[in-house]
């Protein structure tokens, strides 16, 4: 099981340490970035909201979202711009920030301001994507791809190790169910938990029902709090959630962001659910069920 813990942020921020009896840590913002204001107003809301509830939590938003299924959708404000604002989030507000990237190009910039990077689940056996992500130093978010089985991500660490990193942070976001439909198996957790790594669970993209409109993306925002609270009391590590304080209206996964007047409920919600799992963990210890022979 996990047996290993990471430590996100480097220099001045605020050190976000992930893994097995933490706390449970948060990752969140806006699904892209939209502008710099936005970006401001955003992670001073949040973290006002992770201060009131006591939740160590790391920004996340992206510059480039390369996997869009329309090609005029929103991309993003590109790798220098969007970086820069990135960078000065860090400054102002003293917290580790995390951005995906879809380019092995893009790595070495993504990793100089960034204190995890992303790997896209799309890109999650990408050889190419996986050693530039390790190459950065930084500890390495990555993503189960929705075409994957948890048993199967052990390779795509053993890349990544063997790259010479090994600073992972696993995370399920849902697992094909038949077209346009997404089904998470709890189960997952510990299967992934198994590599060493500490995990995480995705919980917007997990109610996402893929290009299910035609050429974008619907989604089921009303069973986040359901799942998230499932997740938490089946083990994980680290909670992803993208949101925004107006999500009919983002520039990206409009119909799976959550609005952040409902952020403080489920954080309240995870952390209390997190937190009674270790009181049981240590009172009663890990079950461990076999079938009697």
């Amino acid at each position: 099981m996990v047996n290993k813990i990471i430590e996100v942020g480097y220099g001045k921020v605020n050190k976000v340490r992930i893994g097995d009896k933490l706390p449970l840590a948060f990752i969140g913002g806006p699904c892209a970035i939209e502008s710099r204001d936005h970006a401001f107003m955003m992670a001073e809301a949040i973290g006002k909201i992770c201060r009131k509830i006591g939740i160590d939590w790391i920004y996340k938003s992206c510059y480039d979202k390369d996997c869009r299924s329309a090609p005029d959708s929103y991309h993003g404000l590109g790798v220098d711009d969007g970086l820069r604002i990135l960078a000065d989030i860090r400054d102002e507000f003293g917290i580790p920030v995390v951005s995906d990237f879809s380019d092995p190009a893009w790595a070495p910039a993504t990793g100089e301001v960034c204190d995890m990077v992303q790997v896209p689940a799309y890109l999650c056996r990408q050889t190419s994507i996986l050693r530039a992500a390790a190459a950065t130093t930084r500890p390495i978010h990555l993503k189960k791809g929705q075409f994957m089985s948890p048993w199967n991500m052990k390779n795509s660490v053993r890349k990544i190790e063997a790259a010479g990193n090994h600073q992972v942070l696993l995370a399920d976001r849902g697992t094909f169910f038949g077209y346009n439909m997404l089904v998470n198996d709890f189960t997952c957790f510990p299967i992934m938990a198994k590599t060493g790594y500490p995990v995480c669970f995705d919980a917007t993209h997990s109610i996402q029902l893929p290009t299910s409109m035609g050429n974008i993306s619907g989604g089921q925002r009303e069973f986040i709090p359901y799942l998230v609270r499932a997740a938490a009391a089946c083990g994980i590590n680290a909670l992803f959630m993208e949101t925004h304080n107006d999500p009919d209206n983002a520039m990206s996964d409009a119909n799976t962001v959550m609005n952040i007047k409902h952020l403080e409920n489920v954080l309240i919600q995870a952390k209390a659910a997190h937190e009674f799992r270790l009181e049981m963990l240590d009172k009663f210890g890990e079950d461990n069920v076999h079938t009697e022979k």
